[in-house]
Parts: C-alpha cells; structure tokens; sequence
C-alpha cells in the first residue's frame, strides 16, 4: 500500500481507529487488562468501559501506538513509507515527510522496526549463509604516534574477518525467506553451530557456505557443502550469492540512508530489511505490520 491509498482508504483519525479496531478484535472489544469482552462503548471518545474491572480502555492499550499523541493517519503513512523504501528511509527524511520532528520521527521508526522482528517457521532446503561486518572502509593508510619515542607508526586496520567492526550473521533460502542477526563476540564454530541450530530444519536443509573453518563442524548435523572463493565463485548450484546480494542490500540501505548505525540498534535494523526482504511479494504485507503492531 503506498501513501496515496493510505490517503484514500484512511482519511481521518476515526476511520483509522475503525481499522484498528477490526484487526485487533474483529467486532468484539476485549479488556487488555483483564481480557473480558463485557464492555461498552463510550459516548464522546473511542474508548471502552470494561464492566468487569470498571476501567476504560482504547484499541492501543499495550501497542506500538500506545500513548501516541500522533494522528494514526501519520503512523499509517510512515508505515507504508517504511515498507516502500527498499534501501530504508532516514529519520530526517521520514520527518519531512510525515511533518514531525526528527526525534519523534526516530522513535516512530524504531517502534515500526520493532513490529517487524519475526521469527516464523524454520529455514529449509538449499539455505545459504554468511557473515558480514558493519561499518565504514578502514584508512588505508592509517597513522598513529609512539607515545615515547614520537615515531609515526602505520596502522595495518583489517577488513573482513579479523576486523573489530561488528559482525552480522545471516542464513537465506534459495528465492525465500531470510533470518540475520547481529553476533555478539567472536565467530566461533559453537556460535555457527548454535544459530543453525536455531534457525535451521537440520532434516530438510541443506548449508551452503564458503570455506571460513568455522562452519567445518556443521556436517556433524545438517548436509553442509562448501564453496572456495580463491578458486571460483560459483560450483554448479553450489554458492553463497544470494545472501551476499541480500548484505549488498542492507549495506547500501546503511551507508546510503543511515549512514552510521548505534550497534545497540543495530539488530533493529536487520530485523527491518530482513521483514521487507521475506515479504517483498506479499501485497497484503501493510495490513501484516499493522497485525505485528497490534499484537496479533
């Protein structure tokens, strides 16, 4: 849904909280506090008295659009803005916009992002997988100075692995579904193992990875083949470029749109490409973020 039917289909403030209403709880209002459906429907304002625990509630109780002073027409924009923008969109871009501060805009995005983490079912048949740091090229000819004698010292930064950027590991099925999060720590082959494990149906999968000799213990589970990149990149079905072409993605969407991403958020973001990448052909993907938003 782009921002023109948003317009169309939802035009003011009561027209949205009808659709919130209707996604939420399908005609019939529930208590969030103590889940009963004995309620009534106030006079003057979209809320609800709940006639078992004598309090009043709205459809945004325990939300994302919880305490929102926003018209959720804004939210509704924003959404659709997000879910449009495949490289992502800036937080200043977003304000501009929607027509709110930068700060709110950021906070909108990151509860939007937030309503995007999912898990689902686990990966299977042919899943690629690899890793990839985040952050800017290092200074190829970076200096620092010997505090005692005053020499100039060239400092050899390393990219790729070895590199103290952080790291991100990501698994994609062939034309599916992608998982991704941010490894905290060293990449070890229990950490490989671990998150395979975890995402991974180990009967019906089959890794395929380049050579890194972490990922060497994974044939003690799941089928696992490997690609050499020093000989070739591509062996017959054997290769890693589609989730290669998914960490292009990100990264553009990262050094292009955000340019500089906290590593406290960054899974945030992941999780954001990562929803946009698994519902790229699903047309009712605007009504699925608002059920997330929702909590349904």
């Amino acid at each position: 849904m782009n921002i023109v039917q948003v317009y169309k289909q939802y035009p003011t403030q009561d027209s949205c909280i009808t659709h919130l209403e209707k996604v939420r709880w399908n005609g019939t209002p529930v208590c969030p506090y103590c889940k009963s459906t004995n309620s009534t429907p106030a006079k003057k304002e979209r809320r609800h008295h709940c006639n078992n625990c004598n309090t009043t509630f709205s459809v945004t109780v325990g939300t994302m659009f919880h305490k929102t002073k926003l018209d959720f027409q804004k939210w509704f924009v924003a959404i659709s803005l997000v879910l449009n923008a495949k490289k992502g969109i800036s937080a200043r871009q977003l304000a501009r916009d929607i027509e709110v501060n930068k700060d709110t805009a950021w906070s909108m995005g990151m509860r939007i992002r937030k309503a995007m983490s999912e898990y689902g079912a686990l990966l299977e048949g042919i899943v690629e997988m690899d890793e990839t740091y985040i952050g800017g090229k290092p200074r190829k000819f970076a200096t620092t100075v010997d505090k005692k004698t005053g020499e100039i010292i060239p400092i050899k930064n390393k990219r790729g692995r070895g590199t103290k950027k952080p790291a991100v590991i990501g698994m994609v099925e062939r034309n599916g579904r992608v998982r991704a999060q941010v490894a905290k720590g060293a990449i070890t082959a229990k950490l490989l193992n671990r998150i395979v494990k975890e995402n991974v149906d180990t009967e019906k999968a089959t890794m395929f990875t380049d050579e890194f000799r972490g990922y060497a213990y994974l044939a003690g589970f799941v089928q696992h083949k490997t690609i050499n990149h020093k000989k070739h990149y591509v062996n017959g079905e054997i290769h890693t470029n589609t989730i290669e072409g998914f960490w292009g993605l990100f990264k553009r969407g990262i050094v292009g749109q955000y340019h500089k991403v906290s590593i406290n958020h960054l899974g945030k973001y992941l999780a954001e490409f990562c929803f946009r990448y698994n519902n790229r052909n699903n047309v009712g993907v605007f009504d699925l973020t608002i059920a997330k938003a929702l909590g349904v």
